[in-house]
């Protein structure tokens, strides 16, 4: 098997290497759930994936096609009620961490999965909407995003808050009676923002052979470098394999 990778695996495999072990994970379907489902096979086996249909401690043999896989309830310690899953386990604090995708991110880490455009009624683009982010980027003790590094993804405002990251700053999270922490983790194929949860997203780290110059032009506001910016270990063979054999079924020479 060749040592090279791909941008996406770098990234993919950053957003699984900063899962624990032990911990309980609210994982939607795409990067999030590859990446939660990496890390189980990998270093974290005791990970507790918990699925919006209702599905907790679910271990599946293959990445699931959507939250209404039959595999995620079958392979699962046990399935609850959708209602179940938000007010009980979600809005009562009782999950470590959430994963989250977006179309678009904006500095203080407000997600949009609605719309993209001028107007709401005449949007250029209509997004899937909302889902259960607002409720995870508000309840979970804390939230990782993964998505790609675009211009057009990483903009200076949203153009719909479908989701409050930490609003304008300012205590925004605490007024709202948000009790997570929020967003602050932003992993992309490009390196990794991060945020104490009150000021904007910073530069923490660079994956390997990417420039910070290379960041910022592809980032719409004056990103900001943390003063101990790191540089991501690239996958290691042990990764790699995992991963190919969990998206392909076998690994790729």
């Amino acid at each position: 098997m060749s040592e090279s990778w791909t941008p996406d695996e770098m990234m993919t495999v950053a957003a699984a290497r900063r899962l624990v072990d032990g911990m309980s994970v609210f994982v939607g379907i795409g990067l999030p759930s590859v990446a939660a489902n990496l890390a189980r096979r990998l270093h974290a086996p005791a990970l507790t994936l918990i699925y919006e249909s209702g599905p907790i401690g679910s271990k599946p043999t293959q990445l699931p096609l959507s939250i209404g896989d039959g595999e995620l309830a079958s392979t699962a310690d046990a399935v609850v009620s959708i209602p179940e899953i938000f007010n009980y386990w979600l809005q009562a604090g009782r999950i470590d961490l959430g994963y989250l995708g977006a179309a678009q991110i904006d500095r203080m880490a407000n997600l949009n999965t609605t719309m993209v455009g001028d107007s709401y009624e005449r949007p250029r683009v209509r997004l899937p909407g909302a889902g259960g982010a607002p409720e995870i980027a508000s309840y979970c003790k804390e939230v990782t995003v993964v998505m790609k590094h675009a211009k057009r993804a990483f903009v200076e405002k949203v153009d719909f808050v479908t989701t409050v990251g930490f609003g304008s700053g300012n205590g925004d999270r605490a007024r709202y009676g948000l009790t997570g922490a929020g967003p602050t983790t932003v992993i992309t194929d490009l390196g990794v923002l991060e945020s104490d949860g009150e000021s904007e997203l910073e530069l923490s780290a660079i994956h390997p052979g990417v420039t910070i110059e290379q960041i910022r032009n592809v980032t719409q506001w004056p990103l900001k470098t943390k003063a101990d910016l790191d540089e991501s270990l690239p996958p290691t063979g042990e990764e790699l394999l995992a991963l190919r054999t969990l998206t392909h079924g076998t690994a790729p020479s």
